[in-house]
């Protein structure tokens, strides 16, 4: 029952029609974005890559090159957050509004009222869960190996490639999961005052709605995440930019406009 007074919140209205087509217009939409603004691209993408690059350094220099694995595996975990300053690019372009630093860096408070620093933590602890589950499967198939964590040689014993494959099972899942949770509610914390349960919950509709398309734009992303990691990091100086922008424009085709 609605207190005396109180707005009636309408349920964000999202579209079942995804086509293969839309995909390629979102990609064609970010490029354009990245192509007209291109140092904020840069900017956010060399952050994550300076992130990234600090695990490798951190990994090798413990003595601990095994963690490289599920650390990589799971980086892509954080990239909708870093492209948050992203969204707000496109949205600004969109609209017809100066594009500008304290704009864009400010978009990582949301509209003011904490719930995309509240949507920060979750990733935050989404990465962290990862790779408490990734030691787990470790501690599993390699206990009794013999190799230690230190040795690369690890991966090509039959306890290694079993660890391999569960691991890649379980963190696949992971991923599809907490994927389903971020792709529309991120930029839609960025777009619009609503809470983060709000967005969480038409981002989970809209995956449902879409799910072959949203699948396959998940599995785009992967496949070019992870071929932009092995130049050094590098190639995510242009894959993390186009992605960004092109996930906004993919929500804004996903999620009715407010009336």
């Amino acid at each position: 029952m609605e207190a005396a007074g109180e707005t009636p919140i309408a349920p964000v209205k999202v579209a079942d029609d995804l086509s293969f087509a839309d995909l390629g217009r979102a990609l064609k939409a970010g490029f354009s974005d990245f192509l007209a603004c291109p140092i904020y691209g840069l900017f956010f993408a060399g952050i994550y890559v300076a992130a990234g690059i600090f695990l490798y350094v951190a990994a090798v220099k413990w003595g601990e090159p095994m963690w490289l694995v599920p650390a990589v595996a799971g980086f892509p975990l954080v990239a909708p957050f870093t492209a948050v300053g992203l969204y707000e690019v496109s949205r600004r372009r969109e609209a017809g509004l100066p594009v500008k630093w304290s704009a864009v860096l400010g978009a990582v408070r949301g509209k003011g009222d904490e719930q995309l620093i509240m949507m920060g933590g979750i990733v935050f602890v989404a990465f962290s869960f990862w790779m408490i589950i990734a030691h787990g499967i470790f501690a599993i198939f390699m206990a009794e190996s013999g190799v230690g964590s230190e040795s690369i040689a690890a991966f090509i014993t039959p306890a290694g490639m079993a660890m391999l494959a569960v691991g890649t099972l379980v963190g696949a899942i992971l991923a599809l999961a907490f994927y389903a949770v971020t792709v529309v509610s991120l930029p839609m914390l960025v777009d619009r005052e609503v809470d983060f349960l709000t967005a969480i919950i038409t981002s989970l509709a809209a995956f449902r709605s879409n799910t072959a398309m949203m699948c396959l734009w998940a599995a785009i992303i992967a496949l070019c995440l992870l071929a932009a990691l092995v130049p050094a990091f590098l190639g995510l100086m242009v894959v993390l930019p186009l992605f960004g922008h092109a996930t906004w424009h993919l929500y804004r085709r996903v999620v009715e406009p407010a009336d």
